[in-house]
């Protein structure tokens, strides 16, 4: 299955300020010698050498990640990565789009009403979530005087259903199942399991002790999945300072990562107020952390828009 990131925000849309562009190329001009300027591929190798927070970006999109898997398309939230997702050449030509929803909070679904897939008659939705009044919750969204154009003009073709937790469902060879998790209003985790391959999506969870408890349920999802993709918005010290806000430090998805023996484990949801330095020192930190309590391989990346993972 391919993965596919979208959307790596937290909480709203999160685009870069000229300040920190600015910043960016301050930083790459003061690291640029004579040397590097001598010919075009001096350049080209001075440019390939920056670090990642200078050269890219992490993304300012809220969540939405895309899962290729047998065929399928499965989408995870609807984001305002969606949107991106829509312009892209990459779409599913049966036009038939699964999509899971975590919760109902604005960063999860307020990309929809742009994600042009919507519009298209023939196309045809899938809409799971353990959420009952699904339906209602989208169409809230798109009413006056919050959104121009009602849901009632989006294709026809939108089917609701409701998923158990801890039931699996299958879609072609695919299978998926839920868990609830802590986050206000509750957040589900999904897992995706194809053939010996499980992809995990944990974003949204403000992780507890009860959490490390190996319940039958728990295990389902997470135990020795080959991916996960966790909510990993805050450091230890903002993490304490904001109990109960619905959102994890680092150092505590690689402990849930670790007891659960999971060996790929992509930061995720990206508090607003990070710039991409601040990411990068994060993620610096979330590696020398794994290799303290792991001692062991264990490989932290962060989840940043427009990255594949391939399982």
């Amino acid at each position: 299955m391919i993965i596919r990131f979208w959307g790596v925000r937290g909480s709203l849309p999160t685009p870069l300020l000229p300040q920190q562009v600015q910043s960016k190329i301050m930083a790459a001009v003061q690291r640029i010698t004579v040397d590097d300027l001598k010919d075009e591929e001096s350049r080209a190798r001075f440019v390939s050498s920056l670090p990642s927070w200078i050269f890219g970006t992490t993304g300012g999109n809220t969540t939405c990640v895309e899962v290729k898997s047998a065929n399928n398309e499965l989408i995870f939230d609807a984001g305002t990565g969606i949107r991106v997702l829509g312009k892209s050449s990459n779409l599913p030509k049966n036009k038939i789009y699964n999509m899971f929803i975590t919760h109902f909070h604005w960063d999860h679904i307020q990309g929809l009403p742009f994600f042009d897939a919507a519009y298209d008659p023939e196309s045809e939705f899938n809409i799971y979530s353990p959420v009952e009044n699904a339906r209602h919750l989208f169409e809230e969204q798109m009413k006056q005087p919050y959104y121009p154009v009602p849901f009632g003009a989006l294709t026809k073709k939108m089917n609701f259903m409701t998923l158990m937790p801890g039931s699996p469902i299958n879609i072609g060879d695919t299978q998926i199942v839920c868990c609830p998790m802590s986050h206000p209003g509750t957040s589900y985790s999904y897992a995706v399991i194809e053939g010996n391959k499980k992809f995990v999506f944990a974003t949204d969870v403000e992780l507890r002790s009860k959490d490390f408890e190996s319940t039958p349920l728990m295990e389902k999802v997470f135990n020795h999945a080959d991916c996960i993709v966790i909510d990993s918005q805050y450091t230890a010290e903002e993490a304490y300072r904001k109990q109960n806000w619905g959102h994890s430090a680092f150092c505590y998805a690689i402990d849930f990562a670790v007891h659960y023996g999971i060996k790929n484990v992509y930061l995720f949801h990206h508090e607003p107020t990070y710039d991409d330095k601040k990411l990068d020192s994060i993620l610096q930190a979330a590696r020398w952390y794994a290799q303290y309590i792991a001692h062991e391989e264990l490989n932290i990346e962060l989840a940043k828009e427009d990255m594949e993972i391939h399982l």
